[in-house]
C-alpha cells in the first residue's frame, strides 16, 4: 500500500513548500522535508498526496441546509452562506463534507481562481493530489480545552465539537479576544466571560516571541498549557490526518481525473506480459480440451465395439449409457459377490483337507457353482460333498467316471434358495 505524502503549500511571499511522508496511521516515515514543488514531486510518485494550503484564503461554516441530494445541497449551499460572503459567489467555489448527525453539513469556500492557482502550481510541478483541505482543518480536537496554534501572525481556534477558525492579528492579546479566547476589555457585558481552558502549540521562535505576552494574559485563563512543536507544524496535524473529516476542495470541475494516458504508460510493460500469459494458458487450455474430445471419441469407440459383443440383439442408440442401465439391473436383480466367494471359500476349506483332490475346471452363475474334480475315490468324492455341506451348501454329483486310478467328476455346489440347473 504507498504511503501518504502531507505537502503543505507555501505560504504568501515564501517559494519552498514542506511535505513529509506518513504511513496510514499518521506516523511519518522520514524527517519533514522543505524545497520546491518540483523536488517534492520526485517524492510524490508512488505516494498519495494530501496537499494543505492556508486558511487564510479558505472559509470554514457548518451551516443548516435542508436534505436532498448532493446537485440540490451545492444549490442550497451560497445561499445559507449569504451573509458571510463579501464576493460575488459566481466566483466562489463551494465543496462540501459529509451530513452531520445535528442536521448541519460541514463546507469549505474559496476564490475559484485561488484554487485555479494551487491546481495549476502542483500539476505543473509533476505532482497529481489527492484531496486539498485547509491547514486548519487538521487540528486535532481535545474535549476538555480549547486548541490554540499560533503561527506567525496567525491563531487558530479549535473549540470542543466546533470547526476551526483563525485569526490574523497581532498582538496576540488582540487576536485572542477577538477569537473570543480570553474577555474583551472593551465589551461591557452584566456577567463575566468563564474562563477557558486552553493548549497552545507553537513552535520554539514563536513561543519565544509571544511567552511574556502569554505570561501577563496568564489570569484570563482557566488553565494553560504550551506544547512545543520542535519540527514545526507539519508532523503534528500529520497525526491527525487518518481521523479527519476535514472538506475536500477537489469538488466539482476541481475533481480529481485520473491521467489514463500517464497510468496506461506505467503499467504498459505489465500489462503485455499479462495478455502474454493469458494467450498461453488459453492456447494450452485449448489443447488439452482437443485431446481430451480425441480421447473420448476412442473410447466412445471402443464401447460401442463391446457392445455390439456382448448385446448383439439390442438395438445401440447411447452404448455408454445401455451398458451402464444394463449393469445397474444385473446389480440390482443379482445376488451380489458375497455369494461366490463364500461358495469359494468353502470349498477351499474343503479341498485343503483333501490334498489328492484336484479341481480342473469351474464356472459360477446365479448362485451355483459348476466344477470339474479329480479324486482319487468314490468316498474321496463323498467326504468332499460332506465337508462342504457343513458350510450351509447343497452338493450334488452331477457325474462321474474312473479315469486309470482316479475318478473325474462333475459337481455342482449350491445354496439353499438356488435351483438346480
Amino acid at each position: 500500500m504507498p504511503h501518504t505524502l502531507l505537502l503543505r503549500l507555501p505560504a504568501a511571499g515564501q517559494e519552498d513548500a514542506e511535505w513529509v511522508s506518513i504511513d496510514e496511521t499518521g506516523v511519518p516515515t522520514a524527517a519533514k522535508q522543505r524545497g520546491p514543488l518540483g523536488l517534492a514531486a520526485a517524492v510524490a510518485r508512488s505516494s498519495k498526496v494530501v496537499v494543505l494550503a492556508s486558511a487564510t484564503q479558505i472559509l470554514l461554516a457548518e451551516p443548516e441546509l435542508p436534505p436532498g441530494s448532493a446537485v440540490k445541497l451545492a444549490r442550497a449551499v451560497p445561499f445559507a452562506l449569504e451573509e458571510q460572503l463579501t464576493e460575488d459567489i459566481d466566483q466562489l467555489c463551494f465543496a462540501l463534507g459529509r451530513r452531520q448527525t445535528g442536521g448541519r453539513t460541514p463546507v469549505a469556500v474559496v476564490a475559484r481562481n485561488v484554487l485555479q492557482g494551487w491546481v495549476s502550481s502542483l500539476i505543473g510541478a509533476g505532482v497529481e493530489p489527492y484531496a486539498v483541505y485547509a491547514d486548519i482543518a487538521l487540528i486535532p480536537e481535545n474535549p476538555g480545552h480549547t486548541v490554540l496554534w499560533l503561527e506567525g501572525a496567525r491563531l487558530a481556534v479549535r473549540r470542543p465539537g466546533m470547526l476551526p477558525f483563525a485569526v490574523e492579528l497581532t498582538p496576540v492579546s488582540d487576536a485572542l479576544a477577538v477569537a473570543g479566547v480570553i474577555p474583551d476589555p472593551l465589551e461591557e457585558t452584566s456577567e463575566p466571560k468563564a474562563l477557558e481552558s486552553a493548549i497552545l502549540y507553537a513552535t520554539r521562535e514563536d513561543w519565544a516571541r509571544v511567552q511574556d505576552e502569554f505570561a501577563r494574559l496568564a489570569d484570563k485563563f482557566a488553565s494553560l498549557k504550551v506544547q512545543l512543536l520542535p519540527e514545526g507544524p507539519l508532523p503534528w496535524l500529520a497525526r491527525n490526518l487518518a481521523a479527519t473529516d476535514a472538506v475536500n476542495l477537489l469538488q466539482g470541475e476541481f475533481a480529481r481525473s485520473t491521467d489514463y494516458g500517464e497510468r496506461w504508460r506505467r503499467w504498459r510493460t505489465a500489462a503485455l506480459l499479462a495478455a502474454a500469459l493469458l494467450v498461453v494458458h488459453v492456447a494450452a487450455a485449448a489443447l488439452e480440451i482437443h485431446r481430451a474430445n480425441r480421447a473420448t471419441a476412442a473410447l466412445d469407440t471402443e464401447i460401442a465395439q463391446v457392445f455390439s459383443q456382448t448385446m448383439p440383439t439390442e438395438a445401440m442408440q447411447d452404448p455408454r449409457r445401455q451398458m451402464q442401465s444394463r449393469l445397474e439391473r444385473i446389480r440390482r436383480s443379482g445376488p451380489g459377490p458375497e455369494y461366490f466367494l463364500r461358495t469359494l471359500e468353502a470349498l477351499s476349506g474343503a479341498t485343503s483337507a483333501m490334498p489328492n483332490t484336484i479341481i480342473d475346471t469351474l464356472s459360477y452363475r446365479e448362485q451355483t457353482l459348476d466344477l470339474k474334480v479329480t479324486a482319487p475315490s468314490l468316498a474321496a468324492l463323498s467326504q468332499l460333498s460332506q465337508l462342504v455341506g457343513k458350510r450351509g451348501l447343497t452338493v450334488e454329483i452331477q457325474s462321474s467316471t474312473p479315469a486309470g486310478a482316479v475318478i473325474e467328476a462333475h459337481l455342482q455346489v449350491r445354496s439353499a434358495a438356488a435351483k438346480a440347473h
